[in-house]
C-alpha cells in the first residue's frame, strides 16, 4: 500500500513538517472557503430586484435562498463524503467546474425556474469549502490543528458576511447578472489555483460509494460527540441566520431608512467577528473546548439582549452583530476541533454530517426568524434568537455532568 494514504504525509511541499502547513496555503484555503460559501448568499440583497425582473411575489422570490441552502445540505450529505473516497484535488476541481457552469446559467437566466435550478446546483457544489477544511486538518500536525482549522474557517465566515456587501455594491454598479457572472469567473480562477497549489492526497477508504453514505449515518450513531456538537452548532447558526435575515428589515425600516447598499455596509461590521477564529483554534489546542463552548452560548444570548434594545440604536445593533458572529465562529471552530479527532480516516464524512446539521439549523432559523419578525416584531425576534443559544447552554450542562462521569470511569479503568 502506498504511503501516500497517510493524510499526514501527502506530497512534497505539503509535508511541511514540524511547523505544519505553509502560510500561503492556509491563506489560499481560507480565501477559497470564503469565496465558495459566498455563493449561497449573493442573492439575499437582490431579492427585491429579482422579484421585479421575473415578476414573482416576495415569498416566491425568497424561495431562491431556501433552495440554495437546501442544495448545500444535499451537497454536504452526498458529495462531501466523497472526500474520503476520492483523490481530493481532483474532486475539488470537478466540483468547482460544475459550480462555474451553474453560476453562468444563473447569470444568463431568462426565467425564474431557470435561476432556481442553477442556484440549487451551485449551492450543492459550493460545498468545496467543506472538503478543504478537513483537507487542512489532515495536513496539519496534531499540536497545531486547531489553529490551522481556525484560520481556514475564518475565511468561511468572512465569506458569509461579506457576500451580502459585495453583492449589494456590484449589483448597484453593474446589475444583478454581474454578481453571478463575476462569481462564475472567480470560481474558474479558483479551480485553476487550487489545482496547481494543492498536494495530491490519496483516499482514506476504498469502500463503495453507497457504503460511504451508510457509514456517514453510522458515524452519527456511534459518536455521540458528533451529534452533540452538530446540535450545538445548529442552534447557534439558527440564531445567526435569524439575526442576519431580519436585521435588514430593521435597518431599511422607518427608524433607520438605510438603502440596500447601507445594509451591505452594515454587514461589514459583523465581519469583525471572524477575527476570533484563530484564537478559538488556539484555545481548542490548549484543551479549553468545553468551558469556552459554554461561554460562547452565554455571549450569543447576551448579544440578542443587546439587539433587543437596539431597535433605535445602530451602535447597539453593531455590537450585537459582532458578538453573535464571534460566538458562532468560536463554537464552530471548537466543534470542528472535537469532531476531527473522532476518526482521522473519516474526517470528510464527519464534517459532512456536522456541517449538514449546522446548515439545516441555519435554514430553519432563517425561516422561523422571518416568520417571528413579521408576525410579532423585532423584540420577539431577539427573544427567539436568545432562546436558541440558551437551549444549547442547557444541553451543554448535561455534557459537563456526562464528561465528569466519563473521566471518573476512565480513571477507574
Amino acid at each position: 500500500m502506498s504511503t501516500s494514504s497517510d493524510p499526514q504525509t501527502p506530497h512534497r511541499s505539503a509535508a511541511e513538517a514540524p511547523h505544519g502547513v505553509p502560510g500561503w496555503l492556509i491563506a489560499l484555503l481560507a480565501v477559497a472557503s470564503g469565496m465558495t460559501v459566498a455563493n449561497l448568499y449573493y442573492a439575499q440583497p437582490l431579492l427585491s430586484t429579482l422579484s421585479g425582473v421575473f415578476h414573482t411575489g416576495t415569498a416566491t422570490t425568497g424561495a431562491l435562498i431556501t433552495l440554495t441552502q437546501v442544495g448545500y445540505v444535499i451537497g454536504m450529505l452526498f458529495l462531501v463524503p466523497l472526500g474520503d473516497r476520492l483523490e481530493k484535488r481532483n474532486l475539488v476541481t470537478a466540483l468547482l467546474t460544475v459550480t462555474t457552469l451553474a453560476l453562468l446559467v444563473a447569470g444568463l437566466a431568462t426565467s425564474f425556474p431557470m435561476l432556481l435550478i442553477a442556484s440549487l446546483v451551485s449551492g450543492a457544489t459550493s460545498v468545496v469549502a467543506q472538503i478543504l477544511v478537513p483537507f487542512a486538518a489532515s495536513l496539519a500536525p496534531d499540536h497545531a490543528r486547531g489553529r490551522i482549522v481556525g484560520r481556514v474557517m475564518s475565511g468561511l465566515l468572512t465569506g458569509i458576511l461579506l457576500s451580502r456587501t459585495l453583492s449589494s455594491l456590484v449589483s448597484d454598479l453593474a446589475g444583478w447578472r454581474t454578481v453571478f457572472l463575476g462569481s462564475a469567473a472567480l470560481m474558474a480562477v479558483l479551480a485553476v489555483a487550487l489545482r496547481a497549489a494543492l498536494p495530491r492526497h490519496a483516499p482514506t477508504t476504498t469502500i463503495p460509494y453507497h457504503h460511504v453514505l451508510r457509514s456517514t449515518a453510522r458515524l452519527v450513531r456511534t459518536h455521540p460527540a458528533l451529534l452533540r456538537r452538530g446540535l450545538y452548532q445548529a442552534a447557534m447558526f439558527g440564531a445567526f441566520s435569524a439575526f442576519w435575515t431580519t436585521v435588514s428589515f430593521v435597518l431599511t425600516g422607518p427608524v433607520f431608512r438605510y438603502s440596500a447598499v447601507g445594509v451591505g455596509v452594515f454587514a461589514l461590521v459583523g465581519a469583525a467577528g471572524a477575527a476570533i477564529a484563530p484564537f478559538a483554534g488556539h484555545w481548542a489546542d490548549r484543551g479549553l473546548v468545553r468551558p469556552l463552548t459554554g461561554v460562547a452560548f452565554v455571549v450569543a444570548a447576551v448579544s440578542f439582549a443587546l439587539a433587543g434594545f437596539g431597535g433605535h440604536s445602530v451602535i447597539l445593533l453593531a455590537v450585537a452583530a459582532i458578538l453573535v458572529d464571534m460566538a458562532v465562529q468560536a463554537t464552530l471552530i471548537l466543534g470542528q476541533h472535537t469532531v476531527y479527532q473522532l476518526d482521522p480516516a473519516a474526517r470528510a464524512r464527519l464534517n459532512s454530517a456536522f456541517i449538514a446539521m449546522f446548515f439545516a439549523g441555519g435554514a430553519a432559523g432563517s425561516q422561523l426568524g422571518s416568520v417571528v419578525y413579521h408576525a410579532w416584531g423585532w423584540s420577539a425576534l431577539t427573544a427567539f434568537g436568545a432562546g436558541l443559544p440558551l437551549l444549547a447552554f442547557l444541553y451543554w450542562l448535561t455534557e459537563r455532568r456526562q464528561g465528569a462521569g466519563a473521566e471518573a470511569g476512565t480513571a477507574a479503568a
